[in-house]
């Protein structure tokens, strides 16, 4: 979008095969969006509930820099309890969502030129978020054909001396797929051997189907230079909330809140008591949101493999199937646009999020199953 009031780091067309496709949806009626991952369920009406009690009683003001000290005090108690490990108070800051939390790490350790290592299929914003602080993308593929584990040979075959981070998404948007406790651990030791950080997205820690999650704070070797972004918008069906928060160390959250100071001040102070609410309760709140989308996501994974031209391995976690469409003979973009076209099916092309997702579409089960029902009736009927 060249224009002369606009930066010169805009200039440059940055749409996705993402936005091109939500655009191209608006042209047709009936459509079965299985494209973004916002979840069909409302907040579980605990939380409303007790948000709006408290917001009643006075919790609608600025709270502190780093977030609500109470709910400071139950994400450390969630780590506890959970994965046996001590988080300090001044190693947790709540951000205004995930994204943010991503955005201020990358701020915060990034100099000009520096080298963050993603691995592909990736979340489409990563890319763009490491530019935006200045530092240069470097992808690694992941396979199908190697459970979408990353590969540790490789990845450290593309560590120089620019290199500066390392991030780590599992469970992963858009694969599903679910790092193992080796491949972590090898992560883990490579981050340690050159000196780098780790930022391991685990948003989707609720959402594993048949392992345990594992998150990366288990490795005490890493905690020196570990940063952990997390969300209440899946795990606890809160998008529109916009509430996460930052494990680091407590120099990395320093900076983070110096930064945040400069662009949103502090996390919404309602949103921060929901997430109190959710966090003490979540046992209660996940297990049937974990319950459903799985059901989804093994009916969705049984419908795939009935028909010809598609295939999904057998779902590890998350709400989301990447679906090999390699056997069509048809590019991501162009089966993406004829499911629209011919099924009013609304999938996002592999190719959004890496070049490897190239012969892939991803969808997000985030509708009732009897609208994916009928989403892969409309399919099975095409010619392909």
């Amino acid at each position: 979008m060249k224009h002369k009031y606009i930066s010169k780091r805009y200039w440059k067309d940055k749409t996705t095969p993402m936005g091109d496709v939500g655009e191209l949806a608006k042209k047709y009626d009936h459509v079965i969006d299985l494209s973004l991952g916002d979840p069909d369920q409302t907040t579980d009406q605990g939380i409303i509930e007790s948000a709006f009690r408290d917001a009643r009683e006075g919790h609608t003001k600025y709270t502190d820099f780093r977030g609500d000290p109470e709910l400071r005090g139950e994400i450390a108690k969630y780590y506890e309890e959970v994965f046996k490990v001590a988080v300090k108070d001044e190693e947790i800051m709540v951000t205004t969502s995930a994204c943010l939390g991503m955005y201020l790490a990358l701020e915060a350790i990034l100099d000009d030129g520096d080298e963050v290592i993603i691995h592909a299929p990736y979340f489409t914003p990563y890319f763009q978020q490491i530019e935006l602080a200045r530092g240069v993308p470097v992808v690694i593929d992941t396979l199908e054909e190697e459970d979408y584990q990353l590969n540790t040979q490789r990845l450290e075959g593309l560590i120089n001396e620019r290199t500066k981070a390392i991030i780590i998404n599992s469970p992963n948007n858009p694969t599903g797929a679910v790092f193992n406790k080796d491949t972590l651990y090898k992560i883990a030791q490579i981050a340690v051997k050159h000196d780098l950080l780790i930022i391991a997205d685990e948003i989707y820690g609720a959402y594993t189907f048949s392992e345990i999650f594992i998150s990366m704070v288990i490795f005490p070797e890493i905690r020196d230079r570990l940063i952990v972004i997390n969300s209440f918008s899946k795990d606890y069906t809160m998008t529109g909330w916009r509430v996460g928060n930052l494990i680091a160390p407590e120099v990395i959250i320093e900076t983070c809140q110096l930064i945040n100071e400069n662009v949103v001040f502090t996390a919404p102070s309602i949103s921060q008591r929901a997430a109190i609410y959710a966090i003490r309760n979540r046992e209660k709140i996940q297990a049937p949101a974990v319950k459903l989308y799985k059901e989804r996501v093994l009916y969705a994974t049984e419908r795939i493999n009935q028909i010809p031209w598609m295939h999904v391995p057998s779902p590890k976690g998350t709400f989301y199937l990447f679906i090999n469409i390699e056997k069509s003979g048809r590019t991501s973009a162009q089966i993406s646009e004829e499911l629209l076209k011919r099924a009013n099916v609304l999938t996002i092309p592999g190719n959004a999020f890496g070049m490897c997702g190239e012969g892939y579409i991803r969808i997000a089960c985030t509708v009732d199953q009897a609208i994916l029902k009928e989403a892969f009736d409309r399919i099975e009927k095409l010619v392909i």
